[in-house]
């Protein structure tokens, strides 16, 4: 996750850009004292997924800043008067942090980026402009909405707060979404849920070996206890006599 600092408190910015740069998973690209600068560099930039922003700025402050924004990344708003009135923030933002930093708030306000995002990408596939149970949906990969085809994909992996779309051609596409939701949405009859991290397109499955589905000697997957009689009813209606 790419990310940008804009405060004119020097020392403030430079704790919080220290502390973010020893966050793992997110790359601190630049920062700026002022907004206007920030807006030009965002003019040539649009690989930035998260701004850090003081709500006090001057000239244009970081609430009317965020407006000029035509396609706004993940926005914390950040200020010293506890005082200010949220409730009055018309946009969509993630968090806002208070001065004087401290170690643990900022990583506590990176948490709710996340949660944040991961909220935003479940909305978006809820979004019916995005979602056609019968042929394919869009995801969010990084910053790009990807299609999926139900046809190509060979099966669905968990991964902690994300799932993976391994698909025929031998790639793979990752978004951050839960294996529950995304089994919502899928056409039943083609999909089925075989582990609690995994679902699997029943149209491409070739092989199945003491309860593993082989896709190749590199993509196999297990049926868990859970799953098991379920998919055994499948194999049982799909023998031929």
């Amino acid at each position: 996750m790419k990310c940008i600092v804009i405060d004119y408190d020097t020392s403030a910015l430079k704790m919080l850009c220290n502390t973010i740069a020893a966050i793992d998973g997110i790359e601190l690209v630049s920062f700026f004292r002022t907004t206007t600068r920030a807006q030009r560099y965002l003019q040539t930039r649009t690989d930035i997924d998260l701004i850090f922003v003081e709500l006090d700025m001057s000239t244009l402050t970081g609430l009317q800043f965020v407006k000029t924004l035509v396609n706004p990344p993940i926005i914390v708003f950040t200020t010293a008067d506890t005082s200010y009135p949220i409730n009055n923030i018309k946009v969509n933002y993630a968090a806002v942090l208070y001065k004087p930093y401290t170690d643990k708030a900022i990583r506590r306000s990176i948490t709710q980026v996340r949660e944040f995002e991961k909220m935003c990408r479940e909305d978006l596939l809820t979004n019916k402009k995005y979602v056609n149970n019968n042929r394919y949906m869009f995801v969010k990969s990084e910053y790009k909405v990807v299609r999926i085809n139900f046809d190509d994909i060979l099966f669905i992996e968990s991964m902690r707060e994300y799932v993976r779309f391994h698909l025929e051609d031998g790639s793979s596409v990752m978004s951050l979404l839960s294996i529950r939701r995304i089994e919502n949405y899928l056409p039943p009859m083609r999909f089925m849920r075989v582990h609690r991290s995994y679902i699997v397109n029943l149209d491409k499955i070739n092989l199945i070996e003491r309860f593993k589905i082989v896709f190749n000697d590199n993509l196999v997957v297990p049926i868990s206890d859970q799953f098991k009689d379920k998919f055994q009813e499948f194999l049982d209606k799909s023998f031929a006599v």
